[in-house]
């Protein structure tokens, strides 16, 4: 089992370094409203099979498009952009800490997780 946890741990953190080198992100995500408005890069492929509200999107917009190589763009202005943070960070790694947050945080997590549909984010808390 210990293997199994150092490897599910190791592509944790792969994940989390594709999404902070942001070179094949596909994807622009806008969050919050103005004058706070914060723009998130991701990749397609990991938004779609980690959260079916942001697949939904996703896929509504590329029929319109046709064009593949086009970025995709969302815009999602009832989230914060510092929570918003969180939640990315836990689409591509999996892993949250509660004891970071306090209250109030961690229900506007999830209240984002719920919009979301991030229902196995919801069920650990």
């Amino acid at each position: 089992m210990m293997i199994y946890d150092k490897l599910l741990q190791n592509l944790s953190h792969i994940l989390l370094e594709m999404l902070k080198d942001e070179k094949y992100c596909d994807v622009t995500i806008e969050v919050g409203n103005n004058p706070y408005v914060k723009i998130f890069r991701a990749h397609m492929i990991i938004l779609c099979y980690r959260s079916s509200y942001l697949q939904k999107i996703l896929l509504t917009n590329k029929k319109k498009n046709d064009d593949e190589t086009l970025s995709h763009s969302i815009k999602l202005p009832d989230i914060l952009p510092e929570i918003f943070q969180i939640i990315l960070k836990y689409i591509y790694s999996g892993i949250i800490s509660l004891d970071e947050y306090d209250t109030s945080v961690i229900i506007k997590i999830l209240i984002a997780a719920n919009k979301l549909c991030l229902k196995e984010l919801i069920i650990k808390f």
